[in-house]
């Protein structure tokens, strides 16, 4: 008799503690929080203030600029290095157009030297502001035979689980879903330019350069195995899908024109 008295306490304590606990968080609430996230990770004051693991094509990208605006703007030639502690100005006029190669990033293998990170461990000095040319305008929908030689592929294949947006507070790329540790492929020949978790609410992350107009970035990688500046190729392996930073697992892919997020879907094969 006390057994059962002890037994429908416990469970009238089970039941009344399972009623007083928050209820489940859902996965478009999860979708929400991470969208906002990679708003925050943006940025839209006028000067930045360059942290260990920067580089110049990230804070570019963070920043929806073209890397050589921005590299203009603060008079940095390349290769781009950045130091931190070093401020970089984010709006303003652009003191003179910094050359950059026009050539397809080919695929050959850099040497282990260079396989390192684009900010050095000292602050260098000597970075003027720039004040009279304005920056050339921005092209934000180019068409897709502005392509040029570069041959897009799928990074991987799955179900779209979000499209992009030009909304404000829309999709910047696509979502495609599949299983945890999927391989994740360059979708063209180009330079891995970003490899971190530095930008909150895209996980591990990658940036690939494939020209001087096109970017591509590949986010909620569970395991990221390609280094910065390390060139690949279309197909080539640089990535394990995962849920870094992500509402489940997925790939957040995306593809920037000049800066500019542009609709992937307008450029992978069909």
């Amino acid at each position: 008799m006390q057994g059962s008295i002890l037994a429908a306490i416990f469970l009238l304590l089970a039941g009344c503690a399972g009623r007083s606990s928050p209820a489940p968080v859902t996965t478009l609430e999860l979708r929400k929080q991470q969208i906002q996230q990679q708003q925050q990770a943006q940025l839209t004051q006028s000067r930045y203030v360059v942290q260990r693991g920067d580089t110049l094509y990230s804070i570019a990208f963070r920043s929806g600029q073209d890397f050589r605006t921005l590299a203009a703007r603060n008079n940095i030639r390349a290769p781009y290095t950045i130091y931190p502690g070093q401020v970089i100005q984010l709006q303003g006029n652009v003191s003179r157009p910094v050359p950059t190669p026009t050539t397809t990033v080919t695929g050959s293998k850099n040497s282990s030297a260079n396989n390192t990170k684009s900010v050095a461990a000292n602050q260098q000095k000597g970075y003027g502001q720039g004040s009279s040319t304005p920056a050339a305008p921005v092209i934000s929908q180019p068409p897709p035979a502005a392509v040029g030689r570069i041959k897009w592929q799928w990074p991987v294949r799955g179900q779209i689980l979000a499209r992009f947006s030009n909304a404000e507070q829309g999709n910047k790329g696509v979502d495609i879903g599949g299983r945890d540790g999927t391989r994740i492929n360059a979708a063209a020949d180009g330079q891995v330019v970003y490899a971190g978790n530095a930008l909150r609410g895209y996980g591990n992350l990658i940036i690939i350069k494939h020209n001087d107009d096109y970017l591509s970035a590949y986010a909620h990688n569970k395991r990221i195995l390609v280094k910065e500046r390390q060139e690949v190729k279309a197909g080539q392996q640089i990535a394990e899908m995962g849920d870094t930073d992500a509402a489940s697992t997925r790939l957040h892919f995306e593809i920037r024109f000049r800066g500019q997020s542009v609709d992937p879907l307008r450029y992978l094969p069909k």
